[in-house]
């Protein structure tokens, strides 16, 4: 295999469709626990009343070849099984959590597949260890834009701008200071750590959701203020624990190209 960041090859561009008509386009990741395997984005991503999105499906690609990284195939995941939706979604004391997790089929994923996954061992220990301004990355897709080539995303620096383990405002997320785009939401954000998986050297810290403004800013006098929500990534422990497969939702490759 050509040499990459395995960090790249753990996320990927999320595409939403309404049958055959695409809809918009994010950031996700995907997240192992135990055999099981599932892919991660913001909740809004796959459902937003209020702007009227309500895709049915989304797709995802995935590289097919070890050396080759232009190869790669869509996998086609159905949001909905008996008009239930098959992502998990959660809560806590303020409110709603702007996370969802879906299951992919394993069986249906492309063969070969080359993928890394996050596991429970990459989240974050003693909230401690992580102080104000500590570097991050944030790894998505902001505007749709990315190696088209190779299938890769592109990497934006960050850094904690409010006390990590502090539940900004009592919401369950933290502040990042960093230049994101539209497009970004779902994207991980992550910390080196060259002493972890040495098969995904990072700790994964967060889920970014979006910007933070000041509704009191005035446009075209007072600059953005360049901050950013991201969702404590300990809530995919809830996600991803006892979940049940649903055998009738399978993802369904297309062939690479």
């Amino acid at each position: 295999m050509a040499v990459i960041e395995p960090l790249l090859l753990a996320c990927a561009r999320v595409s939403t469709f309404s049958g055959s008509r695409l809809l918009t386009a994010a950031s996700g990741f995907l997240f192992e626990r135990g055999e099981r395997l599932f892919f991660v984005t913001s909740r809004h991503v796959l459902v937003d009343a209020p702007s009227g999105h309500h895709p049915d499906r989304i797709e995802i690609p995935l590289h097919t070849d070890t050396v080759d990284l232009t190869r790669a195939a869509k996998v086609s995941v159905p949001l909905y099984s008996q008009g239930k939706s098959r992502w998990r979604q959660g809560q806590d004391s303020g409110g709603d959590i702007d996370v969802a997790a879906i299951e992919l089929d394993r069986a249906a994923l492309p063969k070969p597949v080359e993928l890394r996954a996050f596991t429970l061992e990459h989240l974050q220990g003693p909230l401690e260890e992580i102080g104000i301004g500590h570097p991050l990355l944030v790894v998505g897709f902001p505007l749709g834009f990315y190696d088209t080539v190779h299938n890769l995303p592109v990497a934006r620096q960050a850094a904690v701008a409010s006390a990590f383990g502090v539940r900004f405002q009592e919401q369950g997320y933290f502040l990042t200071d960093a230049r994101t785009h539209r497009g970004t939401s779902g994207a991980p954000v992550v910390m080196h750590d060259p002493a972890g998986d040495p098969r995904l050297p990072w700790k994964l810290l967060g889920i970014h959701a979006a910007r933070m403004d000041m509704r009191t800013r005035e446009e075209g006098v007072d600059e953005s203020l360049g901050l950013n929500s991201a969702w404590y990534a300990d809530i995919l422990r809830t996600l991803t624990d006892d979940v049940k497969p649903d055998p009738g939702c399978a993802a369904v490759a297309t062939p690479p190209r």
